[in-house]
């Protein structure tokens, strides 16, 4: 069959032909062609390799096979292994990372996104010599690590000159979660005109036309189908049609009628056939090899070839994976086992230990401990390049195959750990059952118990977490106290992010227990310090629980990432303003320069909340834009915390409300936890900016109430705003008194000019014009800008409440100015207001070139500005230099500027 005349799809063929152009034009597109197995999903693939490569483009293809899924970035290796030449180009740690992955260097293992980068950072090398074309046919069978990537790839490319197209069973029979969201073009049936003339192509001899109509309806339009099951009927079925169209869906149809027609083939072909099936690279030698150490000769392979089942040449293609499935499943577990066996002997140990163990594994009956130490051995290669998915499934394999029930119970436990890490945590639960029911000692019993507790939390976040994980730190308590004493700090932190106590055990009694454990071993860590200054904060009070928790901070360095989090947590809780500004952007460096992009973005909404109370507004969005498109790259659950922050802060009602509506509902069943009073906490911000008082009580009152110790601090100096405008002044006073004590305890500038702030705002007369004076005095010596530019706001509004309209005025033009700069609207709105009323018009805020650029142009122009290339830009957004230069051409035309230099010169928010 033609296939430029593919029946039926010229909309397909539209599709991918609009696909191609515009990668040719340098505008980069993805395209995932679903449907069910036959419906001519591999037939539009090679139309558009046909096109393509008359096109000029280069073309370069991996297919999915089912067998391969547990080998890590094993479709990758495929996809990319005649571009490798081209990593000289990439930076020494993309590089790396994409060396160890596939198994080329030795090294860390990489986090998988960098991995990504460097693919799409090599794909952009090979488009400057021309656009570039990759098919992923039977994606759903791509091993874990490689899908992960290549969606990645998918979602970041812009301007590459490449088109990517993945085709893929319906989700009904196998899916990919990491391509979920692409575009799509789905295959349907072909209309029955169409399905007549196929059918006619297909059989060339007579059929009656109650026969033909028989066949055309259960195919229901499926090309394989049509082409297939007249095929394997005999000349009676024929005549008298075939059976009950409902026995079978249609892929399954067809690949019975492949069964068939492989077990009519002499019994030698038949093996050589299960050998093809069983081996899934495709490579010729070895499939030889294998026939050779079952008798089988190359004759064999003549009937196969004659029945269109297979092809065997410089490597082995299957006319259909349908083909190969049913080849597998026909065959008796005896002959799969000699086969496998055959496989796992011609496998060279040196070159593809892995693949040798897997098939080695495939032979036994009943259980083998070398095979599970050889498959043992196999998944600490695939951790080793950052196949976490890969390690899972060897170690799962191991545990069936292990001989001893202590060894099958430690490797059940060791895969259950693999799948969690790698993010199948359910299937780590099941892990988990098996390696319970074995036997395990004390410490590997309390690990397990630890595991359960971390994927309850994972899972449901849900309030039986915090007592699950305190359970497993007094387990572990007298076997590895420091083991324990992070499980601890594991379970406080869980308490504190689902909220007040529902199930008996939330803060205040996790603090109690974690009180009672015994210290570790030797000099306390950063760990040990920071669980002992939380642990006395909750029991004894915040003002006592201070210098614990500043001996943590001074203990925490700058070169873990994990450290840095939890530094950058405390310095929040102790209103450090400077420390907050110095670890959030050390934190977001360090994250870049791993290339860890699973931890990227909550790093990215830390620094951007500290830039929104730092009044760099534009930054902050810069970078919650940033967050946005990381996060929908990676698959991962929306955050929506920088958003809603900003939004609260510039005054976007209708965007506020919406982002709220949506955290609320993605955390339901934690109404108090953190989740939520974080964005309780933007709302009284948005309430107290638009100068709707009553629900900004509301709003900072939940808030208020979070154990998250940062939390409280930002929403008390809005309950207190709020209840004293609202006409609450009980309310404030509560609030004025628990800020101020945290305050002295803290003694930083930005704690000591809000409780100035606040009590000015409870106050009358002259102590409130002192406190007033004496909070623009702190606020003013740190970074905290927002808060600086609202004092001055609210000075203003008491002095021209108090008749000082000439004094009001000064303060009330600083806050606006101040505000309108940052673009805070609805309190500079206020500020407009107020000036007014003392009869001053207020300036109008002049357009600036830069108000043109999106947040993203505006990142990259700001990045640009201090000199960096656009290589380096590229490496540090995760972007390729190509669309780098494509978005400078934007930033420049915009801005009515030619170049670098002069982008240097414009003045940026």
């Amino acid at each position: 069959m033609d296939l430029a005349k593919l029946l039926g799809r010229r909309a397909e063929r539209e599709a991918v032909e609009h696909l191609l152009t515009e990668a040719r034009a340098g505008r980069s597109g993805v395209l995932v062609v679903r449907g069910e197995a036959g419906i001519g999903k591999t037939a539009l693939l090679e139309h558009t390799v046909a096109t393509a490569t008359s096109s000029g483009f280069r073309v370069e293809r991996a297919c999915g096979v089912e067998s391969e899924t547990q080998f890590a970035f094993a479709g990758l290796h495929q996809l990319c292994a005649h571009l490798l030449d081209r990593t000289g180009a990439l930076p020494e740690p993309q590089q790396a990372a994409l060396g160890v992955a596939l198994g080329l260097r030795s090294g860390t293992a990489p986090d998988r996104f960098l991995v990504g980068l460097a693919t799409l950072n090599l794909l952009a090398e090979v488009c400057e010599d021309g656009p570039l074309l990759c098919l992923l046919d039977d994606a759903q069978w791509l091993d874990q690590a490689s899908a992960e990537v290549l969606a990645f790839v998918a979602r970041r490319v812009v301007a590459e000159r490449v088109g990517l197209v993945f085709a893929l069973r319906d989700p009904g029979e196998s899916d990919v979660p990491a391509l979920t969201g692409l575009p799509e073009l789905r295959l349907n049936g072909l209309g029955e005109a169409d399905s007549r003339a196929l059918l006619a192509a297909a059989v060339r001899t007579p059929l009656d036309d109650e026969v033909r109509n028989r066949i055309i309806a259960e195919a229901r339009g499926n090309p394989l189908a049509l082409l297939e099951l007249p095929r394997s009927a005999e000349h009676a079925r024929l005549a008298g049609g075939f059976g009950r169209p409902d026995v079978l869906d249609v892929p399954r149809r067809v690949e019975d009628a492949f069964r068939r027609r492989s077990g009519d083939v002499p019994a030698e072909t038949r093996l050589l056939l299960l050998v093809a099936a069983a081996e899934p690279t495709g490579d010729v030698a070895l499939l030889w090899r294998a026939a050779g150490h079952l008798g089988v000769g190359r004759e064999a392979a003549g009937p196969a070839e004659t029945a269109g089942l297979v092809e065997i040449d410089t490597v082995v293609r299957f006319r259909h994976p349908l083909v190969r499935s049913a080849v597998y499943r026909a065959a008796t577990p005896t002959d799969r086992r000699r086969v496998h066996r055959a496989l796992a002997t011609a496998t060279d140990p040196r070159s593809d230990p892995d693949r040798r163990a897997w098939h080695r594994a495939q032979a036994v009956s009943g259980v083998d401990e070398e095979v599970a130490t050889e498959l043992e051995r196999s998944a600490g290669r695939a951790r080793a390049r950052g196949g976490l998915a890969a390690a899972a499934a060897f170690l799962q394999q191991a545990a069936e195959l292990s001989s001893e029930p202590a060894r099958r119970s430690r490797r059940a436990l060791d895969a259950a750990h693999a799948k969690h890490e790698a993010g199948a945590s359910e299937a780590a639960s099941k892990l988990l059952a098996i390696a319970a029911a074995g036997s395990l000692d004390a410490l590997q019993r309390a690990r397990l118990e630890l595991l359960r507790a971390q994927i309850a939390f994972h899972l449901t976040r849900g309030g039986e977490a915090p007592g699950m994980l305190l359970d497993a730190a007094r387990t572990l308590a007298p076997l590895d106290a420091t083991l324990a004493r992070e499980t601890y700090l594991h379970a406080l932190d869980a308490a504190i992010i689902t909220g007040p106590l529902r199930y008996g055990r939330g803060v205040p009694e996790v603090a109690e227990a974690a009180q009672a454990t015994p210290a570790a071993p030797g000099s306390p860590t950063p760990i040990d310090l920071l669980l002992d200054g939380l642990v006395t904060t909750y029991t004894q009070g915040y003002e006592v629980g201070v210098p614990g928790l500043r001996r943590a901070l001074d203990a925490f360095g700058t070169d873990s990432r994990r450290s840095l989090w939890l530094a950058g947590r405390t310095a929040a809780a102790l209103f450090d303003d400077e420390l907050v500004h110095m670890l959030a952007g050390r934190n977001v460096q360090l994250t870049r320069e791993a290339g860890a992009l699973a931890e990227l973005p909550a790093a990215l909404i830390f620094q951007s909340a500290a830039l929104v109370l730092a009044g760099e507004l534009a930054h902050a969005a810069e970078l919650a834009a940033e967050e946005t498109a990381i996060t929908r790259a990676t698959g991962a659950v929306p955050l929506r915390h920088a958003r809603l922050l900003l939004a609260a802060w510039c005054g976007r009602r209708a965007e506020a409300a919406e982002l709220f509506a949506a955290s609320v509902q993605q955390a339901t069943g934690r109404e108090e936890g953190t989740e939520v009073t974080l964005a309780h906490y933007s709302m009284s911000v948005l309430y107290n900016g638009l100068g709707d008082y009553a629900a900004a009580v509301d709003a900072a009152t939940r808030a208020s109430q979070s154990y998250e110790l940062s939390h409280r601090n930002l929403a008390l100096p809005e309950l207190i705003e709020a209840a004293a405008r609202a006409g609450q002044p009980e309310r404030a006073a509560a609030a004025v008194e628990q800020l101020t004590s945290r305050a002295r305890a803290s003694a930083t500038p930005w704690a000591l000019g809000l409780a100035a702030r606040s009590q000015a705002l409870t106050s009358t007369g002259t102590t409130a014009d002192e406190h007033y004076r004496e909070a623009i005095d702190r606020l003013g010596s740190c970074r905290m800008a927002t808060h600086l530019a609202r004092t001055h706001l609210v000075y203003g509004e008491w002095l021209r409440r108090g008749g000082h309209r000439h004094d009001a005025r000064e303060h009330l033009r600083i806050a606006h100015d101040m505000l309108s700069d940052m673009g805070a609207e609805a309190f500079a709105a206020r500020a407009a207001r107020e000036l007014r009323a003392t009869g001053e018009h207020p300036r109008h805020r002049t357009a600036r070139p830069a108000d043109a650029l999106t947040a993203q142009e505006l990142h990259i122009a700001r990045l640009v500005a201090t000199g960096a290339t656009s290589r380096e830009v590229g490496a540090q957004l995760f972007l390729s230099p190509r669309t780098i230069e494509a978005h400078l051409r934007s930033i420049f035309r915009k801005l009515g500027i030619t170049s670098r230099r002069q982008l240097k010169e414009i003045r940026l928010p």
